[in-house]
């Protein structure tokens, strides 16, 4: 109990300088200055299916959720006059994205880093933004919305902000939804470790795998499933060890079991031959 309570008091800690309130007019939304209740807050929003909802890409092109449906979603709130957590955490997300798409595929998923500033983060400000950022990974895609969108997508995901004087204080939270909408998982901090993300993403393909029985979703499946992060390389790499493993306990069973139905196999025939010779 010491350990978990120990683990929610450090991701309060990093939430407390990035903390925000949303701007909806619920009964249920946190005080401005109430991290614990902003995290429960978009801890709920787990299970939520999000609505589709029209943003514009860096070139002005509509662009609507439904589009990365069939998928996992990660979705980034930043805004552009954000000078340092906003900067941080896309940082921190890229190297987990990057070691994410060599670990799982590049296009097993998809980003989109979304402004919620509608009034300056414009498809030409987000333009800037990604260029400044040195974001220029496959699949990952800055949007911009107006601010009834921003709004109800904020919701939607549990996503926490409000105006401030330097701009606007926001909850350090990545969102990570499933192929079918669903706000699947939350990873917290202006900083995080790449598994932090690379899991719960590996967990949601594993899913899908296994409503695919066939030989190309087993090999997948064996092969997500072997797939482990080294944190000496910082890297997730394919452990063959793993899969050996899983192969000698998987044929020391079938071994096992064709001994002990032979054995019962061979008692049965014994009893069978000593009660015909007790008939005769």
């Amino acid at each position: 109990m010491r350990r978990v309570g120990a683990a929610i008091a450090g991701t309060l800690m990093l939430l407390a300088p990035a903390f925000a309130v949303a701007q909806a007019g619920s009964g249920s939304v946190p005080s401005p200055y109430d991290p614990e209740a902003a995290l429960n807050y978009s801890q709920k929003a787990i299970g939520t299916v999000i609505g589709d909802y029209a943003f514009r890409d860096r070139r002005g092109r509509e662009v609507r959720l439904s589009t990365y449906r069939g998928r996992p979603l990660v979705i980034n709130f930043v805004y552009t006059a954000c000078t340092d957590v906003c900067p941080l955490i896309v940082q921190t997300l890229a190297r987990a994205v990057e070691t994410a798409q060599d670990a799982l595929g590049r296009d097993s998923f998809a980003v989109v880093t979304i402004g919620f500033d509608a009034a300056h983060d414009t498809p030409k400000r987000m333009r800037a933004y990604a260029r400044s950022q040195g974001i220029d990974l496959p699949n990952w895609t800055f949007l911009s919305t107006d601010e009834d969108t921003a709004r109800a997508l904020a919701e939607d995901i549990g996503f926490i902000y409000y105006p401030s004087p330097k701009g606007f204080d926001h909850l350090a939270q990545v969102s990570v939804i499933d192929a079918d909408g669903r706000v699947a998982a939350q990873v917290y901090g202006d900083t995080f470790e790449p598994p932090a993300l690379v899991e719960p993403l590996k967990s949601l393909l594993l899913r899908r795998q296994l409503a695919r029985p066939t030989l190309d979703g087993l090999i997948e499946r064996v092969r997500l499933f072997c797939t482990l992060y080294d944190p000496a390389t910082g890297r997730y790499r394919f452990d063959y060890s793993l899969f050996v493993g899983l192969t000698i306990g998987a044929g020391s069973l079938l071994t096992v079991g064709f001994i002990l139905v032979r054995a019962l196999l061979r008692q049965r025939r014994m009893e069978r031959q000593r009660r015909m010779g007790l008939g005769a």
